[in-house]
């Protein structure tokens, strides 16, 4: 798996959480593919964290690009990253 930094680490984590965002967002952004992501996911998580996390990512459809409705044009919601 590729090396990340802190940084990266927190909002790999963040996005990986998120429902809108894609894993292929992920991929596209920090060269992570899904199973990577869970690897991650799962050294970085608390065992209990990782398992509600797991639980809630199993069969969203939000979390795949191909499974999305084409309604769904944005990775986040839009009430997201609005700095004041």
């Amino acid at each position: 798996m590729k090396k990340v930094d802190e940084q990266d680490l927190s909002r790999i984590i963040e996005m990986a959480w998120e429902d809108r965002t894609p894993f292929e967002a992920i991929e596209r952004e920090y060269g992570l593919s899904e199973s990577e992501v869970i690897r991650l996911m799962r050294y970085n998580l608390k065992t209990n964290s990782f398992k509600l996390w797991r639980k809630r990512m199993a069969g969203r459809k939000t979390k795949h690009q191909q499974l999305r409705s084409p309604e769904i044009e944005r990775a986040y919601c839009s009430r997201q990253y609005k700095y004041a």
